[in-house]
């Protein structure tokens, strides 16, 4: 079977690893370079937390084991820092929502529980407890975050191994039909790439590789906004989830911070610049929680755009339109990618399908 995989983000690269794994030629088409898109710009936060209803909450679990899983087929996983998260409230309403949605997530099975404030303290010295307040303290243990360039290297360059071919910075122009069945695509650079099957992990670009309305289904992107310091003496060690920002290391003593309202404060025209406003505020919201921070200035901003169906949800599997389609297309890919890249490879290569992936069809656009 020959494949052809578009995108080489930490979904494609995924996808690709194990199609090449089950012995597929692969040919890796990305437009930029690997990781270079959207996983590069990623809080990449490993966590089924709030994730429902129940059959999407299933599939992060089963992305978060795989991720262990790989630690241990790799002999080693770099990218992957199983170091639990934890959040809090005092907000009266809030407090309340996250007590729903950690029993609801107990009740499905999920490591988290409450801690005090003093065992907060133990975890994560570097806090202000004076800040935390009385409301709730939770902590998720198997929760992690990954450097999605990393992973999405590691994933490369094992199908690599097993005989894939990666072609960097040549976009997909259109994809090439024959009486309802896709047969390759074609580059920007006028090449046709034949194949069995063309894979389509492009993330938020994925809806503009065709102009086709049968091969596309419909995306609703959202914004996203992160902010690094530069190397910092801190030990915090975790995803940590205060009320007003939110942060996490990310390797060399730097830590990565974001907030949901500084997302809205910015959008994808902006230069971003670690001295604008809304960067400056995020700061300044860490430096409360983290009292070494204080005097820190940003080294860095980003913007970027998350790939979100219209609906929310994955969309997974054949499109029911065109022969030899089959789409990827995710939030949450950071934790998905390693199971569905297996699931894929189940159904592309082997004809087993998962029933894990009824719920996230792209059919569902079609109806």
């Amino acid at each position: 079977m020959k494949a052809i995989v578009i995108g080489a983000g930490i979904v494609g690269s995924g996808v690709a690893y194990r199609l090449a794994e089950a012995g597929a030629k692969v040919t890796i088409i990305e437009g930029g370079r690997v990781g270079g898109g959207t996983s590069g710009t990623s809080f990449a936060w490993t966590n089924a937390r709030d994730k429902a209803p129940r059959p999407y909450f299933d599939i992060n679990v089963a992305g978060m084991k795989a991720h262990a899983a790989l630690r241990e087929e790799f002999g080693g996983a770099p990218w992957f820092h199983q170091t639990g998260s934890v959040q809090w409230a005092s907000d009266e309403k809030k407090v309340a929502q996250i007590k729903a949605r950690v029993e609801v997530a107990k009740s499905w099975g999920y490591a988290i529980d409450t801690i005090t404030k003093k065992e907060l303290g133990e975890l994560e010295p570097d806090i202000d407890l004076d800040l935390v307040g009385d409301g709730i303290i939770t902590y998720a243990p198997e929760d992690g975050w990954i450097d999605p360039v990393v992973y999405a290297n590691a994933m490369v360059k094992a199908a690599q191994k097993r005989g894939a071919t990666l072609k960097t910075g040549i976009k997909v122009s259109g994809v090439e039909t024959r009486n309802g069945t896709v047969t390759g695509v074609r580059t920007a650079d006028g090449v046709l790439h034949e194949g069995d099957i063309v894979v389509n992990c492009a993330g938020r670009w994925a809806d503009g590789i065709s102009d086709d309305p049968s091969l596309r289904i419909p995306l609703a992107p959202t914004i996203g906004f992160l902010v690094f310091t530069p190397p910092v003496a801190t030990s915090i060690a975790r995803s940590i989830h205060a009320p007003h920002v939110h942060l996490r290391p990310d390797g060399a003593g730097r830590l990565m911070m974001r907030e949901n309202d500084m997302d809205q404060a910015v959008s994808l025209d902006m230069t971003p610049t670690p001295t604008m406003p809304q960067a400056v505020e995020i700061m300044r919201r860490a430096a409360e929680i983290v009292p070494c921070l204080k005097g820190v200035a940003p080294e860095a901003a980003r913007i970027t755009a998350r790939p979100i169906p219209e609906d929310g949800f994955s969309a997974v599997g054949p499109v029911p339109r065109a022969k030899n389609y089959y789409l990827v297309v995710t939030h949450s890919g950071v934790t998905l990618s390693p199971f569905l890249a297996k699931a894929a490879t189940d159904e592309i290569v082997h004809g087993k399908q998962r029933a894990e992936l009824k719920d996230f069809r792209p059919a569902r656009f079609f109806n």
